[in-house]
């Protein structure tokens, strides 16, 4: 079982300052001996520091700079859309409150959920970015194109229209690797564009909510295809990273 490797709490604050605060209060209030109240300061600021270090982005440093930015971009993307889901889901369990609403607010908080898994699932489209050679293989992309095909023909309005966008967009990746492209980039630009499409309906379902007289079945309706609309482009997302 590999142990997991103890940070500095010096790199880390907040590690630091909590360590701080136990030495004062062990010390003052408790009435610690030095001897118990000093290691337990330092184990508690080299666990923070520690769990800390756990949250942060994994750093990976591309051959190609420029590359290595658009990732960055990506991720702080990523970053913004899963808080900004969280907040949205927060107001929405605010709003939506009475017995007739619990099916709305549960298909809106299941899109926000959802938005949790995407930093870590950049993180891991970032390893395989890793060497000079293609980010997937034509096998993989063809089966990437396989499954927007088959959610073309399941979906239906804006839905499929998006699932169409992304085919397109692989039938060009597919291209460019096989003619021995890299197609880092074009997948970069795609996921960029996707999540920011994704941020774009995020904005509409909040703006929805705040406005929306619950009391009329097409407005309900509506803020529920938002819903639906927002999660395809979740799972096309996933295609991408998956």
């Amino acid at each position: 079982m590999k142990r997991m490797k103890l940070a500095n709490p010096l790199h880390y604050p907040l590690a630091v300052l909590a360590g701080g605060l136990f030495l004062v209060v062990g010390v003052r209030l408790v009435r610690l001996p030095s001897m118990v109240a000093i290691p337990g300061a330092a184990a508690i600021a080299t666990a923070g520091a520690t769990f800390l270090k756990t949250r942060e982005p994994i750093a990976i440093e591309l051959d190609n700079p420029a590359l290595s930015k658009e990732l960055q971009a990506v991720r702080q993307q990523a970053q913004q859309l899963t808080q900004t889901a969280d907040l949205l889901k927060t107001e929405a369990t605010q709003v939506l409150t009475t017995a007739h609403q619990m099916e709305l607010l549960g298909t809106v908080q299941y899109a926000c959920d959802r938005t949790e898994a995407l930093p870590t699932q950049i993180d891991q489209f970032a390893r395989r970015m890793q060497g000079k050679d293609s980010l997937l293989s034509v096998t993989d992309l063809e089966k990437q194109l396989k499954d927007a095909q088959l959610k073309i023909q399941t979906s239906s309005g804006v839905a499929q229209m998006q699932w169409q966008n992304l085919a397109h967009r692989l039938e060009q990746n597919i291209t460019l690797a096989q003619q021995g492209e890299d197609t880092r980039q074009a997948q970069l630009a795609q996921l960029s564009t996707l999540i920011a499409e994704a941020g774009g309906v995020l904005q509409q379902l909040q703006n929805k909510l705040r406005t929306t007289d619950f009391t009329s079945a097409v407005a309900t309706e509506e803020l529920k295809d938002l819903s639906d609309e927002f999660k395809s482009f979740q799972e096309s997302v996933e295609v991408l990273v998956g």
